[in-house]
């Protein structure tokens, strides 16, 4: 049977929820969002329920798994970084067998859902794999490793959307060039509470890659997503509301670059601002969703 440690009385189904960071449900939710920007879209605000379902739980499944997959390359470097150090693996609360097998149960999960899918959204599923694998070594050899995050967050969109359509469009492509910049900009905001840890282990990311321009970095990175978020909404002739979402969505950013611009933003205003980009993705859901019926 399996078992946590006699010093750690938490019960193994907790640590292995722990394992998966559901008990932090913003990581999961900012990546099932895109996937919902794109089935809403591609659907006219009205894509079938048992398709949503489908892609709720396959983001659920994917991210999951994506998480575990990241703690058994980094189970040796997480006890080093003060966020991470009582992550599962790292803290020895959970044996590397254990890890591995919650990792196939994950992506065994999401290749059923998978299935369910049209053929070119399955055969996506299967190329947004070793992306999902392969990430958490990039930061070890690419100087930008935000940048692998993002292109796997793009198969959400690229998956969701031909789950409706059956094809990739010029809107598609331009809502993925928007959730690749978004997401580079929101896990860079991230990346800046774990600099000096990262310059010390000698691991990449982007905020170390931008150094004092890393405010910057985000700054155009969202500003690129509302240029092409608007494009889209012309492009598809998207209703009023949307347009007030993107507003409000703007603002929101805005607000948080000045805030990145400010000396000495303590380490947990990262972590509020990571948080705060659910809720802008979900208003901007919303006025998709309004604005597309």
């Amino acid at each position: 049977m399996l078992s946590t440690p006699e010093s750690n009385q938490e019960p193994v189904w907790l640590v292995i929820i722990r394992l998966l960071r559901w008990h932090k449900p913003e990581g999961r939710l900012i990546l099932m969002i895109p996937a919902l920007w794109a089935v809403f879209l591609a659907a006219g605000g009205q894509p079938p329920l048992p398709l949503v379902g489908v892609i709720v739980l396959g983001t659920l499944a994917t991210s999951a798994a994506g998480c575990v997959v990241n703690d058994l390359w980094d189970k040796d470097i997480d006890p080093e970084v003060e966020r991470t150090r009582d992550r599962p693996l790292a803290s020895r609360a959970l044996s590397i067998k254990v890890g591995v097998v919650v990792a196939i149960i994950a992506l065994g999960c999401a290749a059923i859902l998978a299935f369910y899918l049209n053929s070119l959204s399955f055969w996506l599923s299967v190329a947004a794999v070793p992306v999902i694998i392969l990430y958490p070594g990039a930061k070890r050899v690419f100087p930008v490793p935000q940048l692998v995050l993002s292109i796997a967050w793009g198969f959400a969109v690229l998956i969701s959307w031909s789950a409706v359509t059956q094809s990739l469009s010029r809107p598609t492509w331009l809502l993925w060039g928007a959730t690749v910049l978004w997401t580079l900009g929101f896990d860079t905001v991230y990346a800046m509470s774990d600099r000096e840890d990262d310059r010390r282990i000698g691991i990449n990311s982007s905020a170390l890659f931008f150094g004092n321009y890393a405010p910057d970095a985000v700054g155009i990175f969202f500003a690129g997503t509302i240029l092409l978020l608007g494009w889209l909404g012309m492009t598809i002739n998207i209703h009023l509301a949307f347009w007030i979402t993107l507003a409000l969505a703007t603002t929101g950013w805005s607000w948080q670059y000045w805030r990145l611009k400010q000396n000495d933003l303590p380490n947990v205003a990262y972590g509020e601002m990571f948080r705060q980009n659910v809720w802008i993705g979900f208003i901007l859901l919303a006025g998709m969703i309004i604005g597309s019926v």
